[in-house]
């Protein structure tokens, strides 16, 4: 019982955190204009957000070995809830970036500890289906919220929506401290792991790793893309149609769900195999979803679905194969693989202004070509080398 309580309050706290990354996307019109800004200036507040958030991962992986996951994890949900109110108070967009920046710092502190939480305080028999679940829920949150800021937009404006997700982060702030174990006595460093800097630069020598971290890379950078794409340059069918948005954006839900319902299954299956084939699939799906856009809502969703799919097939499947390629040093792994990710989800909104005047069959050909990339580079660092022993990744 306790273990489903725990990776439910993680979970749920995942979707909020890493939420206010994507929430921006269905406000950048509203933002635009009362900054006077134009639209890809405001977009700036995602990437903001995301590079911040990204490099955080570098300094909370770390404080989460030091100081004890639950610690950190209450600590900058509570920091993070602040900022966001902070965020509903910016008087123009150069205010409204530095406060992104700083929200999305604070929020870094969530997702590593996570990580570390599962690995040290779940019973190794539910740890699988823990990680598939926190990983299904940070791609959800790309997802749910959009599907939450476009729903109260209308009702008490942007600045509202960020009021919101700061009260929801104060609550979920008191929830992890009052429903997660206490943590343990700080912990010395085990083999040679201390999670600092110095670990982390000997990971990067790994050209392996730097391969599947590449890979990751590719993931959100993709996925951030295509819905931010559909936002900005979505068929004209869907133009001034906001329902139909809301429902192309929860259309992906389902995948996001069933993923880790599958997540045994799935794991029949070495990340050898799941990374490339989700990676790959990813592209495709991409590809003809932007081909198909302009055919209607089913075949648009039914696209839409399909490349959520894949990209949650993907994410755990990579934290898996990090986390055993690095040994002893998980915990600094597993802290570059959400740096690789969030960066990728930083630059996808970039993707997706630069490409939206061509249309958004460019936009989402644009992801399928960066997600394919992301494919050869985990085919090559599955690929076995001589005099090089690989290990064992099931």
């Amino acid at each position: 019982m306790s273990t489903a309580r725990h990776t439910t309050a993680l979970s749920l706290t995942g979707v909020l955190v890493v939420g206010q990354l994507y929430a921006v996307l269905p406000l950048l019109t509203p933002m635009a204009l009362e900054w006077g800004e134009e639209q890809s200036t405001v977009a700036w507040t995602v990437t903001a957000f995301a590079v911040a958030y990204a490099a955080g991962f570098l300094v909370s992986g770390p404080a989460a070995d030091r100081f004890g996951p639950r610690r950190v994890m209450a600590a900058g949900a509570l920091a993070t809830a602040l900022l966001t109110g902070a965020v509903a108070l910016a008087p123009n967009a150069a205010v409204g970036l530095a406060l992104r920046a700083l929200q999305g710092l604070a929020a870094a502190s969530f997702a590593p500890a996570a990580f570390s939480y599962v690995a040290t305080r779940i019973a190794p028999e539910h740890r699988g289906t823990a990680i598939t679940w926190l990983t299904s829920s940070f791609l959800a949150a790309a997802v749910i919220g959009q599907l939450a800021a476009q729903t109260l937009e209308p009702g008490i404006g942007w600045r509202g929506v960020f009021t919101a997700s700061a009260a929801a982060l104060a609550v979920a702030a008191l929830t992890l401290r009052c429903v997660l174990a206490p943590d343990a006595a700080r912990r010395s460093a085990e083999g040679g792991d201390d999670g600092g800097g110095s670990s982390m630069l000997g990971l990067l020598r790994d050209r392996r790793l730097l391969l599947l971290y590449g890979a990751t890379a590719t993931l959100l950078f993709g996925f951030v893309g295509v819905y931010g794409g559909l936002e900005l340059s979505g068929p004209d069918w869907l133009t001034g149609d906001p329902r139909a948005m809301l429902t192309l954006r929860a259309g992906a839900l389902p995948a996001m769900l069933a993923i880790p319902l599958l997540s045994s299954r799935l794991a029949r299956h070495a990340p050898g195999v799941r990374v490339p084939a989700a990676l790959f699939g990813a592209a495709l799906t991409a590809a003809a979803t932007g081909l198909v856009a302009d055919l209607g809502p089913l075949a648009l969703g039914t696209g839409l679905l399909a490349f959520a799919g894949c990209v949650a097939v993907a994410a755990p499947a990579l934290v898996q194969a990090i986390g055993v390629r690095a040994g002893a040093a998980r915990g600094g792994a597993t802290a570059l693989y959400t740096f690789a990710l969030f960066v990728g989800a930083g630059v996808g909104p970039q993707l997706a202004t630069v490409l939206s005047g061509l249309g958004f069959h460019a936009v989402t050909f644009g992801a399928a070509a960066a997600l394919a990339g992301g494919g050869v580079l985990a085919l090559a660092a599955f690929l076995p080398r001589r005099r090089e022993p690989v290990p064992a990744v099931n």
